[in-house]
């Protein structure tokens, strides 16, 4: 179903089941506890009236003889075919008026009590049952198969020794102890085998008690239901509160797909697991943001700088078949056609290189070898160039050995000599420095051109971007100092570039030395 594929949904139900469990345990506990303590105190009363009854039978009924004091046989058994007792007739005993005020003879449902010896009934209240009692008179083998022990009740004990179900039905306690009170339907009764030979039965019919139990327990019930309702309504709401931050989540995302890049989650509560995850996404939105501005710059730069190669070569082609030419104006045509195919080729060239770097498919040599000899030999390399301008090549050269790519760190020192050649002033000059600093190779290269403004200064390595004081390279294509980065970036340096206008511009290029 779907209503359990919802994330609140789910955790609502899980908090309902819990909840259930919770409260149920706590009413059925306390219900327990209840039903314990009216038992306890139900059995209290019934063994004080126990002890009454026994010492009112004690001073008004002789002892019959050859009875022992505790009525126990031998080996705690009681056969069934045990013989007749041979006792004097039994007598009418008349319960004495300080121990019949314990006994509420009015009152259905309080304390009474059914006394009788071999078969005849003694006594009896006037409250007590009839139906069971008149059976259990004529029966005095009726106390042999009592009901077990009630399960509510604390352990029954005779001579420090607990008594069991089978005791019970075994009669192996001594007679004449009273014995652990049993419910037998609406009543609780305890049944005793006097020493005098009486069978004594004391009991309450404990209805009310067990309405006022049942009160309680839809009491219990009602008030169970009631905090689980307010519990779900709480927990809906709490459950709601929490997943909310995912709803926006949710429809910010929606919104982002639908190519409204700007849009933003809106962080309530920072500090929170969900706040901190919609900071983390709305980092992720602005990168995305910028990354789809710079992807159609790029894709906007890129053509430009193809169709104007491209319009070249369709300019030339087309006057070329114009009309008849001699064969010097075709040949400046094709060499025309070919400068320009030239400079798209540079550009194709620094577009995939620069593809490379950013899909990370750029394999770099890693290998040691000597950084400042690299460094030579591109001084060397463009010191014709730094002629025909007029500038100066001042080179302060630490001997130092790091491990990279070679033929990539050597295209960075020259695009940056080439710079600064190209942008410097005739008779100005360019020093290279290289040193180690902090366990970092740190290569310097400083001009004295015009320098480069302020407002530029920090976009010097987009792609694609020019401006007069600028830095450009790879055909002037703005990808040079791009590739600069891309290259250095890879090998885990980094390289930086301040500048002061009319005083000159110095790149700093800082690499792992291992």
């Amino acid at each position: 179903m779907k209503i359990f594929n919802s994330i609140k949904w789910r955790l609502q139900l899980w908090y309902g089941l819990i909840l259930v469990v919770v409260l149920a345990g706590f009413g059925f506990t306390a219900y327990q506890l209840e039903y314990g303590r009216q038992m306890r105190r139900i059995d209290g009363e019934l063994h004080l009236r126990f002890g009454m009854l026994a010492n009112a039978l004690h001073e008004s009924m002789p002892r019959p003889p050859n009875r022992p004091r505790f009525g126990s046989p031998p080996d705690n058994q009681w056969p069934e075919d045990r013989p007749p007792r041979h006792n004097p007739p039994p007598q009418k005993f008349v319960l004495p008026d300080w121990a019949a005020r314990f006994f509420d003879a009015t009152n259905r449902y309080g304390y009474y009590y059914v006394i009788s010896r071999d078969e005849h009934e003694l006594d009896r209240s006037t409250n007590a049952p009839v139906e069971d009692h008149d059976r259990f008179a004529r029966n005095p083998n009726y106390i042999n198969a009592p009901p077990t022990l009630p399960r509510n009740e604390p352990p029954v004990e005779y001579n420090g020794e607990p008594v069991t179900d089978a005791d019970l039905k075994n009669q192996r306690f001594a007679a004449g102890q009273p014995g652990s009170a049993w419910q037998r339907g609406d009543f609780r009764e305890i049944v005793t085998d006097l020493p005098s030979g009486e069978w004594v039965v004391i009991g309450k019919n404990i209805t009310p008690e067990l309405m006022e139990l049942h009160r309680i327990g839809l009491e219990l019930t009602l008030i169970g239901g009631i905090i689980l309702l307010l519990g779900l309504a709480g927990g809906g709401w709490l459950v709601s509160r929490a997943i909310k931050p995912i709803n926006e989540i949710s429809a910010t995302a929606v919104k982002i797909s639908a190519g409204d890049l700007s849009q933003r989650i809106n962080v309530a509560e920072a500090e929170s697991e969900l706040g901190q995850l919609a900071a983390v996404l709305n980092s992720t939105f602005a990168r995305l943001e910028t990354a789809f501005a710079q992807q159609k710059q790029f894709a906007s730069d890129a053509a430009h700088e193809l169709r104007t190669p491209v319009t070249v070569m369709l300019t030339q082609t087309q006057t070329a078949l114009n009309r008849e030419r001699d064969a010097e104006s075709y040949k400046q045509t094709v060499e025309a056609c070919q400068r320009a195919a030239q400079r798209m080729r540079r550009l194709i060239e620094s577009l995939l290189e620069l593809a490379r770097f950013d899909a990370g498919q750029e394999v770099l040599k890693r290998m040691h070898f000597d950084f400042s000899k690299t460094l030579s030999d591109s001084i060397e390399m463009v010191q014709a160039l730094a002629d025909e301008r007029n500038v100066k090549i001042i080179s302060e050269i630490s001997p130092l050995e790091i491990t990279g790519d070679a033929e990539r760190l050597a295209q960075v020192v020259t695009n940056l000599l080439t710079n600064a050649l190209q942008y410097n002033r005739p008779g100005g000059e360019v020093c290279v420095k290289l040193n180690v600093q902090n366990g970092l190779a740190v290569l310097e290269v400083a001009d004295t051109g015009q320098g480069i403004a302020p407002e530029n200064l920090a976009r010097v390595f987009e792609r694609f971007y020019r401006a007069d004081s600028s830095r450009t390279g790879a055909g002037n294509a703005g990808l040079g100092l791009s590739i600069c980065q891309a290259i250095i970036e890879a090998h885990g340096g980094s390289i930086a570039v301040t500048s002061q206008p009319g005083s000159g511009t110095t790149f700093t290029v800082r690499l792992p030395v291992a």
